[in-house]
């Protein structure tokens, strides 16, 4: 077939009516306005000395002294050479943010259903209902990018494989191969891990009906190919995906050598994050019909009830003045489910669902049933804590499941398979070679069952729930029984509003499908309907949490702290030291100063250790081995003011003795009892030359100095004097993996001491020390990286040229 622009003309204007879409919802980016997320703000003051460095210097550094007490920026925004994949990435998303997230969303979903053969008019109102569901919206609101942008590519790689199983071998292994690329370079590895499952369900359902069809050489064939894909995908982004795994070793995602806790009791040993906060984020069950009514348990944990509730005339009888209680109004805590904080519903939409149930009547065979499946999965896993058996299962068995948090968020998942059956549902009904006679059985059945539920809720809500939060106890102790009798009639009366707005939503989405069945109703007016529906349906509960008034100023979120009267004091001093500040957010001090802050969820384990032990205790003993300096603190009246360290160690010091224990136990133990200035501990079982010794002496005089002399974010020099041989320790934060030290140009060794610094043993006289952090890792998958990128061109140019000369033969 001739090529011809025509056939693209469609494609080319959905795509920019996408654009359109995802302007219009995020307007206030046209006006330069960005939106203010939380999350990006933290990570702005996290990263902030990363990139002063690459805009003095030109480089990027892989460490930074900001936060943490000094950590790698591998989880901060590091970028690699020849990352290419990633220049594509950023290609793709030229909108203003967050538009460029939403764009993605629509675009993938798009060409998912596409593949899926549904008519491109139906894929369009796929991708709106797949990109307006409220979660993915609220993600962007609170600044949950890298999930944002690791969802947006779900659709494409799943894509890429349907493609390859349906034997187009060379597209489908180009789009897996890129999607997935693209997915990786997200670098959210959660979502890509639930990403995972749903294709595990993918290949079972694929696998059972080769196996009933005897193609069995077909699939596996195809299962070949998309290993293949895999692989190079891998390699593209190897740098960030070798970088991570030596990381995470060593990140509290891993497991940890202590076997007792800060206070003593046994702690329970595990290869990754703690159960509990594993589950911490468990969906409830009766949570579940939040995707169908977005209030069902009250929406988010500070809902807007206005002037006209009965929370608003609470807070007036608690003797709130009308604007005092009309603010507090606006985050009345109306939630009621089993979760800690939520910011609002996983509203998937009543009209999408109701579409969902239509097609479990309608569609049929291997799609169907993967996405059915993929549903439940990840619905049940979501539950967490509240469906125990289960998740211990995959906790305990299911490989690097424990290493993820917030269970609920498996539910991206369900977010993706719902709208995608649901559609082809759709495409089922419009399709005329199905009788009218089912269809009318399927229109019979989905509105009896999705609005039966809303019926049954409306009548018997009171006798069904209790509507009482899991933290009104600490409501009533605040402002009494009363307020919380206020609280639960709010609660009552969104739920019966939105119950009757999901209500009236299926029998609206019922009434075009008759009127379509019935001739009244062309099919380009059911499907303009059915958009306006959707739209109607998600956007109104979408602005309800995300909208215009989350848009700053643009300085706002490129400079997000300002600096206090206590910043500016513990600037004046210029010398190298660090901050523990006890007063200001997570990420602020980083922003200004060298840290034992931060914000980040991957954190050096045997940093969060010596915090847990020592540091949230205010030990002064570590806090002073760590070069802390300045602690802002409160005195009585609330006032903010710098507490100098007199007792600091300093940046190096000698210390006169070392005392060798057996465990990590032994060694975060003796960290609280001895001196820091002029013990240190070192732990048997890191190895090295202190095996046959019980303790090591060393002398120490008036001459016994070592300075430091230059400082940058990825490099230290220090200038050493001592009559003896002796050892020093450095208030640096110990990583193996990457800095390198030289005494006097020639490479020299150092070892972990005091659980968490840098120790090494320095001849005597003169000498000057360097550590340098040149991670080995970045320099092997660079190169990693440009051979997997020529490798990907020369393979795309070759498959193209075998297509072109195979079609005209054909």
């Amino acid at each position: 077939m001739p090529f011809s622009i025509k056939r693209f003309l469609p494609h080319i204007f959905i795509l920019l009516g996408f654009i359109v879409i995802s302007l219009a919802y995020f307007s206030p980016v046209l006006k330069g306005e960005v939106i203010y997320q939380n999350d990006i703000v933290q990570f702005i003051g996290m990263s902030k000395q990363q990139k002063d460095f690459k805009a003095e210097t030109g480089q990027e550094t892989y460490w930074t002294n900001s936060a943490f007490g000094g950590m790698p920026t591998y989880q901060l925004g590091a970028r690699y050479p020849h990352n290419y994949i990633k220049k594509l990435d950023l290609a793709l998303r030229f909108l203003p943010r967050p538009a460029d997230y939403l764009f993605l969303y629509l675009l993938s979903f798009y060409v998912f259903l596409l593949v899926l053969k549904v008519d491109f008019k139906l894929a369009a109102l796929g991708a709106i209902a797949f990109g307006f569901s409220t979660y993915l919206i609220i993600i962007l609101g609170v600044g949950h990018n890298s999930k944002a942008h690791a969802i947006a590519y779900m659709p494409l790689v799943l894509s890429g494989i349907i493609l390859t199983f349906r034997k187009k071998y060379i597209w489908g292994f180009f789009l897996t191969v890129i999607a997935l690329g693209l997915e990786l370079v997200a670098n959210h590895f959660q979502m890509t891990y639930y990403l995972m499952f749903l294709i595990i369900i993918l290949g079972i359902a694929y696998f059972s009906d080769a196996f009933r069809k005897q193609t069995l050489p077909a699939y596996f064939k195809a299962v070949g190919i998309l290993v293949g894909a895999l692989v190079l995908a891998i390699a593209l982004n190897a740098t960030n995906i070798l970088a991570t795994q030596e990381y995470v070793k060593e990140s509290k995602r891993s497991k940890s050598e202590l076997t007792i806790n800060p206070d003593g009791s046994p702690k329970e040993v595990t290869n990754g994050l703690d159960r509990d906060y594993i589950t911490q984020f468990s969906y409830g069950i009766v949570e579940t019909f939040n995707l169908f009514i977005p209030r069902f348990v009250g929406g988010g944990n500070h809902e807007n009830v206005g002037k006209e509730s009965a929370t608003y005339d609470a807070y007036r009888k608690l003797g709130a003045s009308t604007t005092q209680a009309l603010q507090e109004s606006k985050r009345a805590p109306l939630y009621w489910g089993d979760q800690p904080i939520v910011e609002a519903p996983a509203y998937i939409g009543a009209v999408v669902l109701f579409l969902f149930v239509l097609a479990l009547f309608l569609v049929q065979g291997r799609l169907k049933w993967w996405l059915v499946g993929g549903t439940v999965f990840s619905l049940l896993l979501s539950y967490g804590k509240n469906l125990g058996f289960l998740t211990d299962i995959f906790i305990d068995y299911v490989p690097l499941y424990n290493k993820f948090r917030a269970v609920s968020s498996i539910q991206v998942i369900l977010e993706l398979c719902v709208p995608a059956l649901g559609i082809l549902g759709l495409s089922k009904l419009l399709n005329v070679h199905v009788s009218k006679e089912e269809k009318l059985k399927a229109l019979k059945y989905s509105g009896a069952i999705t609005g039966g539920l809303c019926v049954v809720f409306l009548l018997f809500k009171s006798s069904l729930f209790d509507f009482v939060g899991v933290n009104d106890g600490l409501y009533r102790q605040s402002y009494g029984q009363e307020f919380i009798d206020a609280i639960k009639s709010d609660r009552k009366r969104v739920f019966t509003n939105d119950t009757l707005r999901s209500l009236v939503l299926v029998a609206l989405s019922s009434g075009v499908i008759w009127m379509f069945l019935k001739e009244k109703l062309k099919e380009k007016w059911a499907i303009a309907a059915f958009c306006v529906l959707i739209l109607f349906d998600l956007v109104g509960v979408d602005r309800r949490y995300v909208n215009n008034e989350d848009f700053v100023a643009g300085i706002k979120m490129s400079k997000p702290f300002q600096a206090t009267e206590v910043d500016k004091y513990i600037l004046q001093d210029t010398l190298y030291y660090r901050v523990y500040d006890l007063v200001s957010g997570p990420s602020k001090p980083s922003y200004f100063h060298n840290s034992l802050n931060g914000y980040n969820a991957a954190e050096l384990r045997r940093y969060r250790e010596v915090f847990d032990f020592y540091i949230a205790k205010n030990n002064i003993n570590v806090l002073s081995m760590l070069n802390t300096k300045y602690i802002v603190a409160q005195d009585e009246k609330g006032n903010t003011f710098p507490y100098e360290n007199e007792e600091v160690n300093g940046n190096a010091w000698f210390v006169d003795s070392l005392s060798l224990v057996d465990s990590a136990n032994e060694e975060i133990l003796k960290l609280g009892s001895i001196d820091t200035k002029s013990q240190a501990v070192y732990s048997l079982n890191e190895g090295g030359e202190f095996l046959n010794n019980t303790s090591l002496k060393f002398s120490i005089d008036s001459n016994s100095v070592i300075d430091l002399v230059e400082v940058k974010a990825n490099y230290l020099k220090y200038k050493s004097n001592n009559n003896n041989d002796g050892f020093a320790v450095f208030s640096e934060v110990y990583y193996g993996n990457g800095w390198k030290v030289f005494i006097d140009g020639e490479p020299g060794e150092f070892i972990r001491v005091n659980y968490l610094l840098r120790g090494m043993q320095i001849p005597a006289g003169n000498h000057t020390i360097e550590f340098k952090f040149d991670p080995e890792v970045v320099k092997t998958g660079s190169k990693i990286a440009l051979a997997s990128s020529m490798l990907l061109m020369f393979l795309i140019v070759g498959g193209l040229f075998y297509e072109f000369r195979r079609k005209p033969q054909e």
